[in-house]
């Protein structure tokens, strides 16, 4: 089984890339964000940490649970608030991957297992994958689909850019890049040239 990490900026169009490789290959798809919003949910040791962290805030739902945009507002906007609760969560995330890992490799029935992060290098996940590829798309193929798909405004998208790792910082870090500017059926291409170099087919 093959570990491989995938990342890159915001925007990059990776999710089209995941789905390709779930549907067509025999492999297993872990997302970071949806694993962290589980062990945020009511009755995690996660969310009893984060609600007694952020008790004074207005960020919980009438029924339980935290309102992800009121919550996604405040952790933007304070970076002190942003670390505290990364360094609750993040460990979190580590643990669970750490554990669908080592399940996998026991029962060996996987050719490809994929971890999608955006911060996956700054997470060190780099020394748990076999391999990270990069989804390389311009920043203005970014910033447009960001805009369009997100209704982001120009100043946000800019914002959450220049939190993230340069282009030249995400290329040092992979083994494998795929050109994401074009049509799907040529990142597709890509995906399917790199995966059989290293002996993996559909």
């Amino acid at each position: 089984m093959l570990l491989i990490g995938i990342t890159g900026g915001v925007g990059a169009g990776k999710t089209a890339i995941l789905n390709y490789i779930r549907e067509n290959y025999n492999s297993r798809i872990l997302v970071a964000d949806e694993i962290a919003h589980a062990q945020m949910e009511p009755g995690t040791a996660c969310y009893q940490t984060l609600s007694d962290m952020f008790s004074e805030e207005d960020i919980f739902l009438p029924e339980g649970g935290f309102d992800r945009l009121k919550l996604a507002q405040v952790i933007f906007n304070d970076e002190e608030k942003r670390n505290r609760l990364n360094a609750v969560v993040h460990p979190a995330v580590h643990k669970y991957v750490m554990e669908q890992v080592e399940a996998e490799r026991a029962v060996d029935r996987l050719d490809l297992l994929v971890l999608e992060a955006a911060l996956l290098i700054e997470a060190g996940y780099s020394d748990v994958c076999d391999e990270i590829w990069y989804i390389y798309t311009s920043r203005e193929n970014r910033m447009h689909r960001l805009m369009e798909s997100r209704g982001y405004s120009k100043e946000k998208t800019e914002t959450i850019m220049a939190s993230q790792l340069s282009e030249e910082e995400f290329r040092k870090h992979c083994a494998v890049e795929i050109d994401n500017n074009g049509t799907h059926e040529e990142s597709f291409r890509q995906i399917d040239q790199a995966l059989f170099a290293r002996g993996i087919t559909k």
